[in-house]
């Protein structure tokens, strides 16, 4: 009797064990299940993930406007085209690409200014192999374009303006659960892409720059002496009308 006893006590214990872990499998598979969908919601509460900033590839361009009776360039577009040689060794992807006019009646305006173009651009380090022209029809007016670019990184982001959901009362979880509207955060996320001078800063730092040398002089020369290596500031509480905490 005892045996039999034993026995149904025995397989009451595995069936309450199978239970328990069946129930422990279900809790799991609902968590991954919960997981899963939180990943997928169609509506980010974020505004990084509704308004991500991407870099794209984009292009840099310089107009130079040249009349007919010219020959040569003004003061203020040699300083232009010194600024874009400039920019573009320190921002550029690709080598520059000049729209140059060809034909008309700026034809030999226009010629004496690309020499002076490929002159500036030379002294400022620009290597003439990867400039290049592509000459097209030029207008007929008595005023020609010269336009230079180069192919740069860019940040976006947007575009802004987008009402998917309604603002006012609804019926959908949008509008129970209080989310933030889509547009909210575009501009901001836009006018940061716009600001930011390095695109790349988004993705990756920067490597570190050389230390001031002079400053790290008088801060060691501070160390051998034995004196206090922080600098004397002298003056900043003149200003006060109060002695108190002294």
């Amino acid at each position: 009797m005892t045996a039999v006893k034993t026995t149904i006590a025995g397989r009451r214990g595995w069936a309450a064990l199978r239970l328990l872990t069946a129930g422990s499998l279900a809790a799991m598979l609902a968590g991954c299940y919960h997981t899963t969908l939180a990943q997928n919601d169609p509506y980010p509460r974020n505004y990084e993930q509704r308004h991500p900033i991407t870099l794209q590839e984009g292009v840099y361009s310089v107009d130079v406007f040249i009349g007919r009776n010219r020959g040569g360039l003004a003061p203020s577009q040699r300083a232009d085209v010194l600024a874009f040689a400039r920019t573009w060794q320190r921002e550029s992807m690709s080598g520059i690409a000049i729209d140059v006019p060809s034909g008309g009646p700026t034809g030999r305006a226009v010629a004496a200014s690309m020499r002076e173009i490929y002159s500036i651009l030379a002294a400022a380090g620009v290597p003439r192999n990867v400039v290049y022209a592509r000459r097209q029809p030029a207008r007929p007016s008595s005023l020609a374009i010269i336009k230079l670019n180069y192919t740069r990184l860019t940040a976006k982001a947007g575009p802004c303006g987008l009402w998917p959901k309604d603002l006012g009362p609804a019926a959908g979880a949008d509008y129970i659960e209080n989310r933030p509207y889509w547009n909210l955060g575009c501009a901001t996320q836009r006018n940061l892409a716009a600001m930011v001078a390095n695109p790349a800063d988004l993705v990756q730092p920067r490597a570190e720059d050389s230390p001031y040398e002079a400053r790290r002089s008088v801060v060691v020369d501070k160390y051998r002496k034995g004196d206090f290596p922080s600098g004397t500031y002298t003056g900043y509480d003149q200003g006060k009308i109060s002695d108190l905490g002294k």
